[in-house]
Parts: structure tokens; sequence; C-alpha cells
């Protein structure tokens, strides 16, 4: 049972999450604790519902120099009910490469293609980390309301 107030959603942010989002404290509770994939999830749902987060550079560090790693954390993403990446920027900043490294655009996208075909995982280019953090307090909420027991 949660120590927060039963009427707020309460959101799991890994304990690795460096950088971690603000959420709309009206509607959500934060607690920090170790995931067994992903940045973010639901209390309760912790093996079923995630959420992996990228700045854009990180994304593109992370799908060209740690494919590998990468891929082992996207199976374990894909056993699960509900999960995503979420990038902190446009599609149009990948294609004008608005990063650092020197990666192709066109290796960059075929990256999440891959993620998205391989693994069923869907990548959602969310435009800043505004849109992100609230595209991702929305996936979150509409999880728990689905499939909170």
């Amino acid at each position: 049972m949660s120590r927060f107030s039963p009427a707020l959603v309460t959101l799991i942010a890994d304990t690795r999450e460096q950088d971690e989002y603000s959420f709309d404290s009206r509607l959500v509770a934060v607690e920090r604790r170790a995931l067994p994939a992903g940045d973010y999830s639901v209390a309760g749902l912790e093996g079923v519902v995630a959420v992996e987060r990228k700045t854009l550079d990180d994304f593109v560090s992370t799908v060209i120099h740690s494919r590998e790693r990468f891929r082992k954390e996207l199976a374990k993403l894909a056993d699960y009910r509900a999960a995503c990446v979420v990038v902190e920027a446009g599609l149009v900043d990948v294609l004008l490469a608005r990063y650092r490294g020197d990666a192709h655009p066109n290796a960059v996208l075929g990256s999440a293609l891959s993620i998205i075909l391989d693994f069923q995982i869907p990548v959602f280019f969310c435009s800043s980390r505004q849109a992100a953090c609230q595209f991702v307090q929305a996936y979150l909420l509409a999880a728990h309301k689905r499939w909170h027991t």
C-alpha cells in the first residue's frame, strides 16, 4: 500500500533516472525505486507497464553505440503488456541531425524502426522535454486506469 493519498496514482521513477520528470502533483505521487526495466512505471504494475525515456543525444548514442545492451533492455520490455520509448525531440530533429555525434539520420531512424518492428515497442518522438513529460504522465495514468487491480 502506498504511503501517498489514495486519490493520487503512484508512479515509480527508477533509481537510475538522473533527470526525473516533474509530474502534476495534483494527479500523481512519485516514488523512487529500482525498476526491472524502463525509467517509469505505475505502482503495482512494475512488471507490466514501463516507459523508457531518452533525450535525443542519449537515444542516438544508445541505438548507435550501446546497441547490444539496449536490445537486452528492449527484450525485457517486449514482454510487458504496455511499454514504449519516449524521445524528448521531434522526428524532424533526427532527420536534420540535431544531435551530437556523427551518426547518419537514416541510421538513427532505422534504429527507431527496428525497435518498433523487431520488438513491437513504439517509439514516440515527443518534440520537447515538456511534451514528453506530459505524454509519459498521460500514458501511465491511462495504463493505471486500464489495468490496475
